[in-house]
């Protein structure tokens, strides 16, 4: 294809992407707030009633809870658009890939989609409950609660958006290990190393300060990272297998000349 049709292509996937993700925006709107309700439900379920009185969130202007909504709305429908947006993508470029190239590219594709909403659902039921809870035991009955509907949000999203980069880490080391930048040898005399870079990381990735949630986020990781040197093992070995047997052949390929050539002089 010449490039300005390239560039038509282009347009007419991503208009298609777009359809679809305005369609999906409308009904997630429509439902914007039983999506909040689910959302509010891990702070709610550790809230101290005895000293905060009824679980609730404030805002502090008028315009506070349609911004949530429209906010809820957009996430909500971008991953509910994900699969045709990225079926776009896919039809894009599928016809310049090999078959090999397709297979592979469709199966990692699939995994991303799978291990984030993964990170995701394991933030919201294993995470935000024991997070919340613990930032609430500050709270006491001389103190009145005023969680803002919008920093509420962005607090929530944050974390299942950094859970689900992080549970991309098996796929990130075995795309690396598949081709040869990282053996499994190598990510095993790392490993102790990494343990303390898992902290950083949820230092870094966590918008809450706290220690629980940081700890929260490094103990998976270190548990996915000493779970992708097992996929590393496998490609490796493999991979290296392959080599020896090419070796043996190109070998066996070259014992076999030499015996040819010295057998040349004796039939002369």
């Amino acid at each position: 294809m010449p490039f300005l049709a390239h560039l038509r292509e282009l347009r007419d996937r991503v208009r298609k992407a777009a359809l679809f993700f305005v369609a999906a925006f409308c009904v997630c709107f429509y439902f914007a707030g039983d999506i909040y309700d689910w959302l509010k439900q891990p702070l709610f379920n550790v809230w101290p009633t005895k000293t905060l009185g009824t679980p609730h969130l404030a805002f502090k202007s008028l315009t506070e809870p349609f911004w949530v909504d429209m906010s809820v709305a957009l996430w909500a429908g971008i991953f509910v658009a994900s699969p045709a947006i990225f079926y776009q993508l896919w039809k894009f470029i599928a016809p310049g890939l090999y078959k090999r190239e397709r297979r592979i590219t469709v199966g990692f594709a699939a995994c991303s989609a799978v291990f984030f909403a993964a990170g995701a659902v394991f933030c919201y039921y294993l995470v935000l409950e024991r997070l919340y809870g613990f930032l609430l035991t500050y709270a006491d009955a001389t103190q009145q609660a005023q969680i803002m509907m919008q920093d509420y949000l962005d607090l929530t999203r944050n974390m299942m958006l950094a859970f689900g980069a992080v549970f991309e880490l098996p796929l990130l080391i075995l795309f690396l290990s598949m081709i040869g930048l990282v053996t499994h040898r190598g990510l095993w005399k790392f490993n102790r190393w990494f343990v303390v870079i898992a902290f950083v990381i949820g230092a870094i990735l966590t918008p809450s300060p706290d220690v629980v949630s940081q700890i929260m986020m490094a103990t998976p990781m270190i548990v996915l990272y000493n779970l992708s040197i097992v996929l590393a093992w496998y490609v490796t070995r493999k991979r290296e297998k392959r080599d020896e047997d090419l070796r043996a052949r190109e070998a066996a390929g070259d014992a076999a000349e030499r015996a040819r050539k010295r057998a040349e002089p004796e039939d002369e």
